[in-house]
């Protein structure tokens, strides 16, 4: 008998460790953010994702389409490492994602260092503008009163982020997947700049909102999560959906994040 009871309980332990993991892993977190713009003509809602990298979450993402539809964007940005590694799968969960999202608001789209790490990336970024995304690789277009830029997650090693800095007219909105080049950002004159790539630091420390690690920031890094103020620029750092090299992560569920834009003077 107490052996039974013992076996019980480590049965019990094991379960809740897995529940606990699987909540940490894809329970869906939706973050909301309001951010003034001067120039905005009217309130914008955007939902930004990143660093999905081929996770699902369930059957062909239906969990996180539901909640995107719930939200009902004016368009849906998303921040690159929408793939892990190049392969069939991770590049068949993307495009379906696309393809579903893409019937509920426009999608615009730019790289991270996931996709710029695969050769086929150029065939890649055509099945994605198949599929229903703007591709914004080093481009600006204007999306619903914005200048959108997107900034080639390669073009962070030469500067090219001064080589693009869109024209005026329109506050100007910038998807740039890493987010350690905010003052790069906030130097090229963007109002406001999405970005993922950290992770939320991956395992956070809990009541604390500190990350313990990310990569090009290393351990206890600054910007992983929330909106950061850089001169004039707001910084919007997504926790992003998936998992890269570390399989886990710890008391830093994934998360969409929703943003509110609005003009300087509207309430």
């Amino acid at each position: 008998m107490t052996f039974f009871y013992i076996a019980l309980g480590v049965a019990g332990g094991v379960l809740a460790v897995l529940a606990f993991i699987w909540l940490n892993n894809s329970w869906l977190k939706t973050t909301r953010r309001k951010i003034a713009v001067a120039g905005l003509e009217r309130g914008l809602k955007i939902v930004h994702l990143s660093d999905l990298h081929g996770k699902l979450f369930g059957k062909s993402n239906k969990r996180l389409i539901k909640k995107i539809a719930a939200q009902s964007p004016d368009f849906i940005a998303v921040t690159g490492d929408i793939i892990h590694l190049y392969t069939q799968k991770n590049i068949e969960v993307a495009l379906e994602l696309v393809e579903n999202i893409s019937k509920i608001a426009p999608v615009v789209y730019v790289s991270g260092n996931h996709e710029m790490r695969n050769k086929g990336y150029a065939q890649f970024r055509e099945r994605l503008a198949a599929a229903g995304a703007r591709v914004l690789d080093d481009c600006t277009e204007q999306v619903c009163g914005l200048s959108v830029t997107g900034l080639n997650c390669a073009s962070l090693k030469n500067d090219k982020i001064f080589k693009i800095t869109p024209p005026g007219g329109y506050p100007k909105l910038l998807l740039a997947h890493r987010p350690e080049y905010a003052e790069k950002y906030a130097e090229a004159g963007y109002d406001v700049v999405l970005c993922g790539h950290a992770h939320g630091g991956q395992w956070r420390i809990p009541f604390t909102g500190i990350g313990v690690y990310s990569p090009g920031q290393g351990v206890f890094p600054a910007l992983t999560s929330g909106v950061h103020t850089c001169g004039k620029t707001r910084i919007v750092i997504s926790r992003g959906l998936g998992n890269s090299q570390c399989p886990l992560r710890l008391f830093n569920r994934p998360e969409m994040v929703v943003i509110n834009l609005t003009g300087i003077n509207v309430n």
